[in-house]
């Protein structure tokens, strides 16, 4: 019997990636009591060894294997290298990680992963253990979450774009970019566009221009119009925005997931026609959503245009 036909069941779920801060622990717990209330099974998966305060108990934890902690104090590692070393701890002892999913067949699976971008941008040993996934018939979408505060920031933004592409590349999984913690996107000052411009990735090209503005951007201009072009060749990078309090925007992420890792025709849950034709037909998942939170968040100058477009 071959590795990827023993359990031949399929499992379907989602590895949640992220920088440190970007609510991915707060994203598990919310989408497991989403999907939960949906009838589905769900487990949460720690995979990352400095997860120490983990808010609800998970169906399995790294610490079991290895902490952050003890491999610091013993090899006299710092954080970063600390971090590697354990991915390919867990690389290693794949067999551990095996034999414990074993005992989530039948459940849609949260992968909670670490925060250091480097394991997703250049390091091999998580790509090559979700690709381990994959050949134990786990069908995976990568949930790449992004806090919503580097839309006030063109600079910022601009690097996250160049994070997120070159994450998509590397990974190898559907990819759903998410703007986490839109309910906090007042706290962090007025966006210089409209919302579904930072969702849809819209001509980077206004981007480019607002931060000639700034004294210090101006002298990198030809720099970001390269980095920009990089983005915009590619055509790979839009975002999902999501506020884990409202019901209607965990759905649209949901959906948008459902149908990257192909959930939305397994068998592990019945879809009415109209849903299942959405998503054959490649619904636009992204454009009611924005449109809610951009009724809530949008600026004063946009909505005063409106008003004297509609006069017209």
């Amino acid at each position: 019997m071959s590795e990827g036909s023993r359990g031949s069941s399929l499992a379907f779920g989602q590895v949640v990636i992220g920088p440190p801060g970007s609510g991915k622990t707060t994203y598990c717990q919310a989408m497991r009591q989403f999907l939960g209330q949906l009838g589905r099974s769900v487990a949460v998966v720690n995979l990352d060894p400095a997860n120490e305060a983990l808010p609800c108990p998970c169906a399995l934890d790294i610490a079991e294997l290895v902490t952050l902690p003890d491999v610091m104090d013993s090899l006299g590692l710092g954080p970063n290298g600390g971090l590697i070393y354990c991915m390919e701890y867990l690389e290693h002892n794949a067999d551990w990680l095996r034999e414990r999913l074993q005992g989530l067949r039948g459940h849609y699976v949260l992968f909670d992963c670490p925060g250091q971008v480097e394991l997703y941008t250049h390091h091999e040993s998580l790509k090559n253990v979700f690709g381990q996934l994959a050949k134990w018939n786990f069908r995976l979408a990568a949930v790449h979450l992004v806090d919503s505060h580097y839309c006030t920031d063109p600079g910022k933004f601009i690097s996250v774009l160049c994070t997120s592409l070159s994450t998509m590349l590397h990974v190898e999984l559907p990819h759903v970019n998410v703007l986490s913690k839109m309910d906090l996107i007042e706290q962090y000052g007025k966006l210089a566009f409209n919302l579904d411009y930072y969702t849809e990735v819209l001509d980077l090209s206004y981007l480019v221009d607002h931060l000639a503005s700034d004294p210090f951007f101006r002298n990198f201009r030809r720099l970001n119009e390269k980095l920009v072009e990089v983005i915009e060749d590619y055509s790979l990078v839009s975002f999902v925005p999501l506020n884990v309090q409202d019901k209607q925007s965990m759905r649209q992420v949901m959906q948008a997931v459902d149908k990257a890792n192909g959930y939305s025709f397994g068998d592990r849950e019945q879809r009415s026609l109209e849903a299942l034709m959405s998503a054959a037909v490649g619904a636009d998942f992204h454009f009611s959503s924005t449109l809610a939170v951009q009724e809530k968040y949008v600026q004063s100058q946009d909505k005063a245009v409106e008003e004297e477009v509609m006069d017209l």
